[in-house]
């Protein structure tokens, strides 16, 4: 299982796992998306993504911010991570997707939350928690 949404009684709450920190962040990703749109999205374009924090929340957070603001300011629409590469506190990311306009887009993120996030080693697989605003 990549992801798993969690019941919250008014934004949209997941679960990312991975056997990797990098598995887990890339599937954070795909749940953001999947929250957005459920059905599979054409892989047209790649697109290159770089983040920085100051832990592994904070990372996350800003990969996914990242992914919000191609989203927003190029209409880019991800289908899947193609590489991933986290380094100490910085990420470098390649990303597929397409162009959101040729999709219908049932909810709207908003913004990224800390609010019940967290990134942590379980039972030798990786699990990230993130709330997203809609």
């Amino acid at each position: 299982m990549k992801f798993k949404f969690l019941e919250h009684t008014a934004d949209v709450e997941f679960q990312a796992f991975g056997k990797t920190l990098e598995e887990a962040f890339a599937n954070s990703g795909l749940a953001m998306f999947n929250s957005m749109y459920k059905e599979k999205i054409k892989p047209k374009m790649v697109k290159k993504i770089f983040a920085s924090g100051k832990d592994n929340e904070a990372l996350l957070y800003n990969f996914l911010e990242e992914l919000l603001i191609l989203l927003d300011s190029e209409g880019f629409f991800l289908s899947s991570v193609k590489k991933i590469k986290i380094t100490g506190k910085t990420l470098e990311a390649e990303v597929v997707g397409d162009n959101a306009a040729d999709y219908p887009i049932s909810v709207d993120v908003k913004a990224i939350t800390y609010n019940e996030m967290f990134v942590r080693e379980k039972k030798s697989k990786w699990v990230c928690q993130v709330v997203l605003d809609v």
